[in-house]
């Protein structure tokens, strides 16, 4: 299957930050990124999953830079078990801290805003998931229901903004599609190869995805 030949060659890359590889899963709202991330860590031998909601907060829905390098980055670049507060949306409040160690060869970020610029020089692949905004903004719409609503109309103008300013697919390894049969794992934009032949990392092994 892709999912695993993908995750095959994610392991084979160099460490990305400190002793693991960090692997951005990029794209707008409503693209299916958590339900690919899942699958992938999966694949991955239950590889840890940080979801950027837990990062971000309502008032900070894409000013959580700092907070992400300060709690996550920077511990697991020492090699160092990382601890991170997630947010929770009900409660509009940040919980107790969550550990991270360095002890999975793969961690595997995944939320809007995974590929920014601050975050790429710590990543060893930036996955896009390939699904028009559009579209995506109304799987999410459907998905989170009318009393979502309002969050949404906010939301939507902050996507926007960001991507505009900061844009993660011009940057992405890989775009990843879904169809009926699965997931298609494609070069992305920073690779000028065929998708049938080998994907190679900058400055690391060759490995097929």
């Amino acid at each position: 299957m892709v999912i695993y030949r993908l995750a095959s060659a994610l392991r084979a890359l160099p460490p990305s930050c400190g002793p693991v590889r960090l692997v951005g899963v990029d794209g707008h709202a409503g693209s299916g990124k958590t339900t690919f991330a899942g699958q992938l860590a999966a694949a991955l031998d239950g590889a840890p999953v940080l979801h950027l909601d837990d990062i971000a907060s309502h008032e900070e829905l894409f000013g959580w830079t700092g907070r992400l390098l300060t709690q996550v980055i920077e511990p697991l670049g020492r090699g160092e078990t990382a601890h991170y507060t997630p947010y929770d949306w009900h409660a509009r409040r940040f919980g107790p801290p969550r550990p991270l160690p360095p002890a999975a060869p793969v961690i595997l970020v995944e939320g809007v805003g995974a590929g920014r610029r601050t975050l790429r020089p710590f990543l060893a692949r930036l996955l896009w998931m390939e699904l028009p905004h559009e579209e995506s903004w109304t799987r999410g719409r459907l998905r989170d229901g009318a009393e979502q609503r309002d969050f949404w109309a906010e939301w939507v103008r902050a996507e926007h903004a960001h991507f505009t300013e900061d844009p993660s697919k011009p940057y992405a390894d890989l775009l990843v599609t879904q169809s009926q049969k699965g997931y298609e794992v494609l070069p992305g934009p920073m690779t000028s190869i065929g998708p049938d032949q080998t994907v190679t990392h900058r400055d690391g092994p060759s490995a097929v995805c």
